[in-house]
């Protein structure tokens, strides 16, 4: 598979993070670069804030104790994609767990959730779709939002999630399927 080549910042970021004495200011700048893009792959799947910025600290220590190591094999965003969405679903899973809840019975609590999310539209229509998001698997609900919200290419999620693309386009298409069925239905 071949690695998109590095923009100009992600080269910068590389280059401090090699060197012991400007480890820290690498570490800012790649921050600074990807803190919002991450907060926001991860907060559909979280949905809730607080959630998300426990997820997204797991996220940077581990980016940390990691980014000396990185080869530069991967493109620096699928890489920080990976540890993000694994954090992410290692999470939703152990939340589950915590709370002896059966993978499809956490929907509810997400559900009210996004009602009470002041950040989405009151629009319901919005609302409704986001709920139906919320209705599919973890790992489709993932893909999902790559593609449609973040228009990650199939590739580059191939080398985030460790999933062929043929996998990656089939979990898509029964995605958009479930949730054409989902907004057939009338709204409450």
């Amino acid at each position: 598979m071949s690695v998109s080549p590095l923009s100009e910042t992600d080269q910068e970021i590389l280059r401090l993070s090699q060197d012991e004495r400007s480890r820290e200011a690498g570490f800012r700048l790649l921050m600074k670069t990807y803190q919002r893009r991450l907060y926001w792959h991860l907060r559909k799947m979280l949905i809730d804030h607080d959630d998300t910025d426990d997820v997204l600290q797991q996220t940077w220590i581990k980016v940390w104790n990691a980014l000396p190591a990185f080869r530069g094999d991967a493109a620096l965003y699928t890489w920080l994609y990976r540890i993000a969405s694994n954090n992410a679903l290692t999470f939703l899973n152990k939340k589950r767990k915590v709370l002896f809840i059966p993978i499809h019975d956490i929907t509810p609590e997400l559900e009210q959730k996004v009602a009470q999310n002041s950040t989405l539209s009151a629009d319901a229509i919005e609302r409704k779709l986001q709920l139906a998001i919320l209705k599919l698997p973890d790992k489709q609900r993932l893909v999902f939002n790559m593609k449609y919200f973040e228009d990650i290419t199939y590739e580059d999620m191939s080398e985030i999630l460790g999933t062929s693309v043929g996998a990656l386009k089939a979990s898509y298409h029964h995605a958009v399927k479930k949730l054409e069925k989902y907004l057939e239905m009338p709204l409450n």
